[in-house]
Formats: structure tokens, sequence, C-alpha cells
């Protein structure tokens, strides 16, 4: 997996696995946000089997799905995510980008 750090708070990665999960708290991420819908590629693990996974490892799990334009309700729903949260997050989807793009959205 290749993790991007953007500052402390936020990392972006491509797909993670629910196999990742241990590393991902290993290395002190404290949530996890998903910017994919569910479906997009065959093989692709769901949103609920990642979520099990963090939850199971005492870590937060969000899903705000983009597909295309962000809205404001995605960004919204990213926002109060983060609000949520004390801690570094890794934001991931197939290539990391939809969750950067949803980071640069926070005033920070």
């Amino acid at each position: 997996m290749n993790i991007k750090k953007i500052d402390d708070r936020f990392s972006t990665a491509g797909q993670i696995t629910p196999d990742d999960i241990g590393m991902l708290k290993d290395n002190g991420f404290r949530a996890i946000v998903c910017a994919r819908p569910d479906n997009e590629e065959p093989g692709q693990p769901t949103f609920a089997q990642i979520e099990s996974a963090a939850r199971a490892a005492g870590l937060e799990a969000f899903q705000v799905p983009v597909s295309g334009q962000l809205t404001e309700g995605q960004i919204i729903r990213f926002h109060e995510a983060m609000a949520n949260v004390d801690g570094p997050v890794l934001g991931y989807c197939r290539s990391g980008a939809r969750a950067g793009s949803l980071y640069v959205t926070l005033d920070r």
C-alpha cells in the first residue's frame, strides 16, 4: 500500500483491504474515510467489510462516496466526519485522489 502523507492530520491511499487495518492502526491512524462507492470495480472490498475490520480494531470509519464532481452534501459529510476524529485520518479511494479532493475543502 502506498500512503501519501498530506500533513499530520490526513494521508491518502488507494484501495485498502480489511487485512490492512492492523497496520494502519499500528501506524497511528485513528480513522478511515472511504471516498469510493461500493461496486466501483470487481473484487473491491465493500465499505461494510472495511468498516467492520476498522471498528474491531478500535478505529472510526466513514464513507463519503464520490463519483464525479464533489457535491455540497459530500463536503458537509466529510467535514462532519473529520470534526468527530481526534488524530490522523487515512482517506482512500481507487487512487487516493478523491479522498485528497475532499481534504482540500477543509479550512485548516
